[in-house]
């Protein structure tokens, strides 16, 4: 038995949040390199300007503090006044320190010397260019006086003004982040509105709300929205007119056709011509049917539907049609057999559904697996099972070549065929599988297309709702 993997700390998934974040956030990182510049430029101006003074004020300043600590030893006098010492650290932030033969003392913030610690003397080091320590001096009499600096009166100052100036940066970090994020809104309006576009629902234009870039930008994206939505209207209006003109001409042809003489020399060709005018009716058909539920002008005629007796009787219907389509002479070599059923038998009873339409979904479903599968060494499958609440699931699946990975996610558009793994000799120009996906949306249903390897399976989720 294996062990779990531990689960990562929090601190690493925040990690790799904060890392996504910036990767994929424009204005977080519009806000941290606004960061990094300003840090940059004060790091490189104090340190610029502290190199430039530093030098030329420790030499100013040396000679006028070495002159105030031999005032201050010779106000402590030879010998050395504990007295004097005593009062010069109560009235300077200095602490005084008196080694020698005579006197040993040292003021009480001074290291070691009671609350000495607390006051945080510095003792200065020696002079770069002299021997003699800058702050320590030598009596006449052979004692030696050390001053320090204590930073008990002034050492809190510089946390408070640190902590300020943190806030300070702080705070206008988050106006910066707000600033950026404002002038940088538009573009979350763009993405929102290219995917809707995509979508094809162009009935919400883009919000212009500035006239800078962005919003120029914005106008572009809308202009070219309502250019793509005329094209697609006028190519969905010249589908629509040629297939409305075609209907009567292929009735009538299909009327001369079978008038023809029953004679065996031309029932051959005869029945070759009836076939195809069918094909073309049907084509007609798909087309017309495609623009009514892509547009949503057909309303669905729900009736209570038993889909596995429905299912039975399409996939009978599918395989002796392509049964006769193979003897007739269609290209390829034959089908692996008859459509494998699998019915789960917890199915509803029935289902509130479009009869009509889910027919020509399992239809062009099982057309298409079937014309697919020359050569499969299994049938194609229909799968029937049960989803959660009162839904089902169908999946059907061939065992052919299948489609490359990067065609999936267009092998429901209309009038797209992937070349490389469906030719044009086994049929179809494309519509079956898109008219299965209108049909599946009209239904509320889920629709999803993958490689089995081999072959492609489709899975549509209808929801549930007895009859």
């Amino acid at each position: 038995m294996t062990a779990r993997p531990a689960a990562r700390p929090d601190s690493a998934r925040w990690h790799r949040r904060a890392r996504h974040a910036v990767r994929h956030r424009l204005h977080l990182r519009l806000v941290l390199l606004f960061l990094l510049l300003a840090l940059a430029t004060t790091v490189t101006f104090v340190g610029g300007m502290q190199k430039a003074f530093s030098s030329g004020w420790r030499s100013a300043a040396r000679p006028l503090v070495a002159d105030y600590v031999d005032r201050l030893a010779a106000e402590i006098g030879s010998p050395p006044s504990v007295e004097r010492a005593r009062a010069i650290s109560a009235r300077l932030p200095v602490s005084v320190r008196i080694s020698g033969p005579r006197v040993n003392w040292q003021s009480d913030n001074a290291p070691g010397a009671g609350q000495g610690h607390a006051g945080n003397p510095r003792w200065p080091r020696r002079a770069a260019d002299d021997d003699t320590p800058l702050f320590s001096r030598a009596t006449a009499d052979g004692h030696r006086v050390d001053f320090g600096l204590s930073t008990a009166t002034w050492q809190n100052q510089p946390h408070r003004a640190g902590w300020a100036t943190l806030a300070v940066l702080l705070c206008l970090t988050a106006l910066a982040y707000l600033y950026v994020r404002h002038l940088l809104r538009p573009l979350d309006d763009i993405r929102a509105g290219a995917r809707r576009f995509g979508a094809g629902e162009f009935g919400q234009p883009i919000p212009v709300r500035r006239r800078d870039e962005l919003g120029e930008l914005a106008h572009d994206v809308n202009a070219m929205a309502r250019d793509i939505h005329r094209m697609l209207d006028a190519k969905r209006a010249l589908l629509l007119a040629i297939s409305h003109e075609l209907r009567s001409p292929l009735t009538r042809a299909r009327l001369n056709t079978e008038l023809l003489p029953d004679t065996p020399e031309v029932r051959t060709q005869r029945d070759a011509l009836l076939r195809d005018l069918a094909g073309m009716r049907d084509l007609v058909t798909d087309l017309l049917e495609s623009e009514r539920l892509g547009q949503g002008h057909a309303a669905l005629h729900l009736e209570a539907t038993d889909l596995a007796a429905l299912a039975r009787e399409v996939a009978g219907e599918v395989a002796q049609a392509m049964s006769g389509d193979m003897s007739g002479g269609m290209p390829g070599e034959p089908a692996a057999g008859p459509v494998a059923l699998h019915i789960d038998a917890a199915l509803p009873a029935s289902l509130m559904l479009d009869r009509a339409r889910m027919r020509l979904l399992l239809r062009n479903l099982l057309d298409n697996a079937l014309r697919h599968s020359a050569g499969a060494p299994l049938p194609p499958e229909l799968h029937l099972a049960r989803a959660a609440g009162d839904g089902v699931v169908v999946r059907v699946r061939d065992h052919g070549a299948g489609v490359p990975e990067d065609q999936l996610s267009r092998l429901a558009e209309p009038f797209h065929r992937p070349d490389a793994a469906r030719a044009r000799a086994t049929g179809g120009v494309g519509l079956g599988l898109y008219l299965c996906r209108l049909v599946a949306q009209a239904h509320g249903a889920r629709w999803q297309v993958r490689n089995a390897q081999p072959g492609l399976e489709i899975e549509i989720v209808l929801p549930g709702g007895r009859g």
